[in-house]
C-alpha cells in the first residue's frame, strides 16, 4: 500500500462560496484561515490487479465486491486503483468543540471542499505516476447495487489504512475522520459517475442527471 502526502490543497472563499448560496463571508474567511493548518490531506492507495469476474461481482486481490455495476465498469480492465483519501481529525475536531451551531455548518462545507480537492490532487498524481488519461471511481454507498456494506471487503483490501492513515470504520461502515471518502478508481474512456445510474432528486452531491437509458444498460432498470 502506498501513502500519498498532499502537500497544498489552495483552499479559498471562492470554492466556499460555489457550495452556499449565501453567508456571512468575512466569518466564512476567518474560519478558513484557522482550519487551514489543522487540515492534514493524505491518501493511501493501492495498485491491484482482477483476480476473476464472478455473477454479480469481482475478486480483486482476492477479496470479493458485489455490484453489478462495478462488474461491468471493470469488465475490459486489468488494474484497478482501491482508495482512501481524508483531511484529517484536525478540521472536525475544531467543530465538535463549537458551540456555534452557524459555525458549525460554515466548517462542514469548508471540510467538504477540502477533501473533494484532496480527491482530485489524488486522482491528478494516479493519472501523472501510472500515464492514465480516463479516470473513472465508484464509491460504497453512492449507488443501491454497491452498498456501504462494501467498505468493510474495501477495507479489507487496503489492510493497514487505519494504521498508516488513521482512518478507520464505524459499525454502520461510516468512516472516522467523517471527511474521509473511499472507492475504486478505474481507467475508462468514457467517464463515469454514479450519479448517472440513481434517480434521487434533490441531491447537493449530484456530479451528473440521471440517464434512464445508461441505467438500463447496467441492469438497473428494465
Amino acid at each position: 500500500m502506498t501513502i500519498f502526502e498532499i502537500t497544498s490543497l489552495d483552499l479559498n472563499l471562492e470554492d466556499v462560496k460555489k457550495r452556499m448560496r449565501k453567508g456571512d463571508w468575512e466569518r466564512v474567511q476567518t474560519l478558513l484561515d484557522a482550519v487551514k493548518p489543522l487540515i492534514s490531506a493524505r491518501a493511501a492507495y493501492d495498485a491491484c490487479y482482477i483476480d476473476q469476474r464472478e455473477e454479480g461481482g469481482v475478486v480483486i486481490g482476492g477479496i470479493r465486491f458485489v455490484s453489478q455495476v462495478l462488474k461491468k465498469n471493470l469488465e475490459k480492465i486489468g488494474r484497478v486503483f482501491p482508495y482512501v483519501v481524508t483531511i484529517g481529525p484536525g478540521l472536525e475536531e475544531r467543530s465538535d468543540v463549537s458551540a456555534d451551531f452557524l459555525d458549525r455548518y460554515y466548517l462542514d462545507v469548508i471540510g467538504n471542499v477540502a477533501v473533494t480537492r484532496a480527491r482530485k490532487a489524488f486522482e491528478d498524481h494516479l493519472r501523472s505516476k501510472f500515464a492514465l488519461s480516463g479516470l473513472s471511481y465508484m464509491s460504497p454507498g453512492s449507488l443501491q447495487d454497491w452498498p456501504i456494506e462494501e467498505q468493510a471487503p474495501l477495507f479489507s483490501l487496503l489492510q493497514e489504512v487505519e494504521k498508516t492513515l488513521g482512518v478507520r470504520l464505524t459499525e454502520s461502515f461510516l468512516m472516522i475522520p467523517r471527511k474521509s471518502v473511499s472507492g475504486i478508481y478505474f481507467p475508462t474512456e468514457v467517464t463515469f459517475h454514479s450519479c448517472q445510474l440513481c434517480p434521487r432528486e434533490n441531491c447537493e452531491g449530484r456530479r451528473a442527471p440521471f440517464d434512464e437509458t445508461l441505467a438500463r444498460e447496467y441492469g438497473l432498470r428494465k
